[in-house]
């Protein structure tokens, strides 16, 4: 079950990053919270020229998140802003939405982002926020979606990219990744190999919604 290849089953669309080249570079902003492993996914891909893209800043709210550190190794701008030092999510998402402007950011994306959006962000970039998740949703919402996986017992999880809405995990699915269960599987087991998935399926998925977006 370790096999990368082996435990990927693509659901919706199948369809690779190569089928998805976008006409001009668009403009990413990034927003992290821990180790940063998707962000440096889509940065790679940006770097091999798979991704026609580019990061001008990446917005995280950890003063020691590992993503600082990547960041720093891709050459991308990075800008602090702690959520404990706002008073409300509304007035964090002020301080993102100013930022992202002032850096042309066009798309946002919530590369393992452990804040709840608002609306104040959601409507400075309509239909322009994609986030990723460790379930194939509907099923598993919200925190904890692996451990989630494992204590209803079924023998198939993934991974799903979607839109940002103010229900958490509820947007618009653009791509999803199946991953079967172990019957060893722990959470950190399986959490590698949904990861594994999400490092392959989201600079896909940011192509296909950036495409779509512009037709």
């Amino acid at each position: 079950m370790g096999n990368v290849d082996r435990d990927f089953a693509l659901i919706s669309p199948n369809i690779s990053l190569v089928d998805v080249p976008l006409p001009r570079r668009a403009k990413l902003g990034i927003l992290a919270s821990g180790s940063g492993s998707n962000y440096g996914a889509i940065a790679a891909a940006i770097e091999a020229g798979e991704l026609n893209a580019d990061i001008p800043v990446l917005i995280c709210n950890k003063p020691r998140a590992k993503v600082l550190e990547r960041a720093a190794k891709f050459g991308t701008k990075t800008q602090l802003l702690n959520h404990r030092e706002f008073d409300s999510r509304e007035a964090l998402d002020e301080a993102i939405l100013a930022c992202f402007r002032e850096h042309g950011v066009e798309w946002v994306i919530m590369a393992g982002w452990m804040r709840i959006v608002t609306d104040v962000l959601l409507k400075g970039y309509e239909n322009r926020i994609l986030n990723i998740h460790p379930s194939i949703l509907p099923s598993f919402k919200g925190i904890r979606a692996i451990e989630q996986a494992l204590a209803a017992q079924v023998k198939v999880t993934g991974c799903s990219v979607h839109f940002a809405s103010l229900e958490v995990d509820s947007g618009e699915i653009v791509m999803q990744a199946a991953v079967p269960i172990a019957p060893n599987d722990t959470a950190e087991t399986l959490h590698a190999r949904i990861q594994a998935q999400e490092h392959r399926i989201f600079p896909t998925a940011i192509a296909l919604a950036i495409r779509d977006s512009e037709q």
